[in-house]
C-alpha cells in the first residue's frame, strides 16, 4: 500500500506538471514561457547551492544571483556576441567529464568544484532552451518534444526497472537503477521519438539515432545529479514536487539532453545555429 501511495503521488504530480507546461507553452506568449523556464532553472540553481554546501540562506541567494546574472548575459549576448554552436559543442565536454566522475565514484568533490559544476550543468541547458524557444522554426512544440523523449526514458526506466530490474546500472551512485530499466527507458524514448518525428515531419532515419543519443544523455544527467546528491549526503535535491523530490530531480535528464538536442536542431535546420 505505501508503494501504491507513492506511485499515486508521482502520477498526480507528473499530470499537474504536464498541464502546467501545456499552459506555459501554448496559452502564454513565448517570452513568458521562456521566463518561466528560466525561473525553473533558478530554482534548480538554488538546490544546487545545497549540493555545494551553502547552508545559509544568504549564501544560496548569492549563488543564485550569480547564476541569474550569467543567465541574463547569455540571453543578451546570444547569438551576436556568443556563438551558440561552439558553446554547445564545448558543453558536451563537461558531460564526458561527468561520465568519468560517475564511473569513478565514490569520490569527494570539493564544494567549490561542485559550485562550478552546477554552472556547467545548468547554463548550457539554458542556452539551448533559449535557442529552441526563440527560433520560429522550433518553439514550444519542439521543446515539448524534447521533454517527451527525456520523460519517456525516465518513465520507461522506472516501470521496467521495478518490474524486471535485476542488474544494477551504477550501484554506487544510484542503487535503484538497473540495466533492464535503462533498456526499457531507451525503448520508450524511441517510441516517443518516432511519434514526435512523424508529428513534426522530421526524417525518422535521422531522428531515431538522435532520440537514442538524447535518451542516453538524459540517463547520464540523472546519474550525474545523483552523484552530487550523494556527495552532499542528500536523498533528494528538494521537496517541491510530492513523490518526485525537487526541481533538479525532475530536470536532471533534461539538462544533459538540451545541448545535444539543440545541436541536432542546428543540423536538421530547425535552428539558426
Amino acid at each position: 500500500m505505501p508503494h501504491l501511495s507513492q506511485l499515486l503521488k508521482r502520477v498526480i504530480t507528473a499530470a499537474v506538471l504536464v498541464a502546467v507546461l501545456l499552459i506555459l507553452f501554448f496559452a502564454l506568449p513565448v517570452q513568458a514561457a521562456t521566463l518561466a523556464l528560466g525561473a525553473f532553472l533558478l530554482a534548480a540553481a538554488w538546490e544546487w547551492a545545497g549540493f555545494a554546501g551553502f547552508s545559509r540562506v544568504r549564501q544560496r541567494f548569492a549563488y543564485v544571483a550569480v547564476f541569474a546574472l550569467l543567465a541574463v548575459l547569455i540571453a543578451v549576448a546570444t547569438p551576436v556576441y556568443l556563438p551558440p554552436r561552439p558553446v554547445l559543442a564545448a558543453s558536451l565536454l563537461w558531460w564526458v567529464v561527468a561520465a568519468g566522475l560517475v564511473m569513478r565514484y565514490p569520490l569527494v568533490v570539493p564544494p567549490a568544484v561542485t559550485a562550478v559544476c552546477g554552472a556547467c550543468v545548468l547554463l548550457p541547458a539554458w542556452l539551448g532552451l533559449l535557442l529552441l524557444m526563440r527560433d520560429p522554426r522550433a518553439g514550444p512544440g519542439v521543446v515539448l518534444y524534447l521533454f517527451g523523449i527525456v520523460w519517456a526514458a525516465d518513465v520507461g526506466a522506472y516501470f521496467v526497472g521495478r518490474r524486471i530490474g535485476r542488474v544494477r546500472l551504477a550501484p554506487r551512485v544510484s542503487p535503484g537503477k538497473t540495466w533492464e530499466g535503462a533498456l526499457g527507458g531507451l525503448a520508450a524514448a524511441l517510441l516517443v521519438t518516432a511519434a514526435g518525428g512523424v508529428w513534426l515531419g522530421l526524417p525518422l532515419a535521422v531522428m531515431l539515432p538522435a532520440g537514442l543519443a538524447i535518451a542516453l544523455m538524459s540517463i547520464l544527467g540523472d546519474l550525474t545529479v545523483s552523484l552530487f546528491k550523494r556527495n552532499a549526503g542528500l536523498k533528494d535535491s528538494g521537496h517541491l514536487f510530492p513523490g518526485h523530490g525537487g526541481v533538479l530531480d525532475r530536470i536532471d535528464g533534461v539538462t544533459a539532453a538540451v545541448p545535444l538536442f539543440a545541436l541536432f536542431g542546428g543540423w536538421l535546420q530547425l535552428l539558426s545555429l
